[in-house]
């Protein structure tokens, strides 16, 4: 069966070549003589394998040497609470800001509120619907906060912060669970960075952690165990057993970017991608775009025609012409494409196509 343009939000589709490459090895890795999802994960053949892979996650992200990097489970939504449960000790007022651009910074907001913690939300757009990220100045980030935490990526919303905000002396904690290795972040600007796999990196299961070793060591000390960051780190990720195969395929995408040319060439890829979408969309009038220009984001492209039935319609014509997975989250509808690192430029080009071919054969009324 041909394989098809899958446009989900996650899990998404992962790169053609890793997808081939995994497979090359799904019985017998190496001369291990078994596959990797049979690997004890303290085993001689399975050690190199994450050893690996954190090494070419900080290639690729520039990450600096006082940073550690944590291979963990439960989702990003897991950090939600651990964010708050490792980081609100840090100052004496234990005060915790929120900017809440869309659902997933809405939650992490509503889980630091529901642990207690002395929680405010500093700037929303929830008023326009989210229809553009919130501008968040430095006289707006009290110096006595522990954090300032940010979704710079909204999925479903289809929104991305065109900047990262400047927080003075107070850590900024970002969730990039949709645009982490879609372009070079400058790693030193944050914190703390999280994102779970199953979006841009490898399948679900896995949660990457990016956390400043000075910002260790501030948990709660009721705090439970794995969702201790200290914990995690002194452990070398492997408090208990980890994602071990989504581990191994993570490190297959790193090494996939690396010879595409790293996230510079990555950025380059997708700017072009996501330019060829919204270029259409601004150019005619039967679809709507409901993100303001300057809040665009580059991975989740959301538009809608104006009719609900006709959106339904679409997303059902287009899943029988192999272009999968349109219809938009079901708390906005609409459609979204979702155009992450594995899908390609011929992707969005049928997409275009089957996009004006579906406004001739569908008129609106009038």
């Amino acid at each position: 069966m041909e394989r098809v343009y899958n446009f989900s939000a996650g899990p998404s589709m992962l790169p053609l070549p890793v997808l081939e490459k995994a497979a090359s090895e799904l019985i017998c890795y190496g001369s291990s003589g078994m596959s990797v999802m049979e690997m004890s994960h303290r085993s001689k053949d399975y050690e190199p394998i994450i050893a690996e892979a954190q090494s070419l996650l900080r290639t690729l992200m520039a990450i600096p040497d006082n940073y550690k990097v944590l291979f963990l489970q439960g989702g990003a939504s897991t950090q939600f609470a651990a964010v708050p449960l490792n980081l609100a000790g840090r100052m004496p007022s234990g005060k915790a800001l929120y900017a809440v651009s869309g659902q997933f910074s809405g939650k992490a907001y509503k889980e630091a509120q529901k642990l207690g913690i002395n929680a405010a939300c500093i700037a929303t757009t929830k008023d326009t619907n989210f229809d553009h990220v919130p501008v968040i100045t430095p006289d707006m980030v009290d110096a006595d906060a522990s954090y300032l935490h940010i979704c710079l990526n909204n999925t479903i919303y289809g929104t991305k912060y065109p900047y990262i905000p400047e927080t003075g002396s107070v850590p900024l904690v970002a969730d990039l669970s949709s645009c982490i290795l879609s372009e070079p972040f400058d790693v030193s600007r944050f914190g703390v960075i999280y994102a779970g796999a199953q979006k841009n990196m490898a399948p679900a299961g896995l949660t990457v952690v990016i956390v400043r070793e000075d910002l260790l060591g501030f948990a709660k000390p009721d705090i439970p165990t794995m969702l201790d960051w200290k914990t995690m780190a002194e452990n070398d990720s492997m408090y208990n057993t980890p994602p071990c195969y989504a581990i191994y395929m993570a490190k297959l995408v790193y090494e996939w970017l690396l010879d595409l040319g790293g996230l510079g060439k990555m950025k380059e890829l997708n700017e072009k991608k996501a330019s060829l979408l919204y270029d259409y969309l601004d150019s005619q009038d039967y679809y709507i775009a409901p993100v303001q220009k300057e809040s665009r984001s580059m991975m989740n492209v959301t538009f809608v025609t104006g009719d609900a039935d006709l959106d339904a319609k679409f997303a059902k014509d287009a899943a029988q012409q192999g272009l999968k997975n349109l219809k938009g989250h079901r708390s906005v509808g609409g459609m979204r494409a979702s155009i992450y690192n594995a899908m390609p430029y011929e992707g969005v080009e049928k997409l275009i196509a089957f996009m004006k071919d579906f406004a001739d054969d569908n008129p609106k009324n009038k």
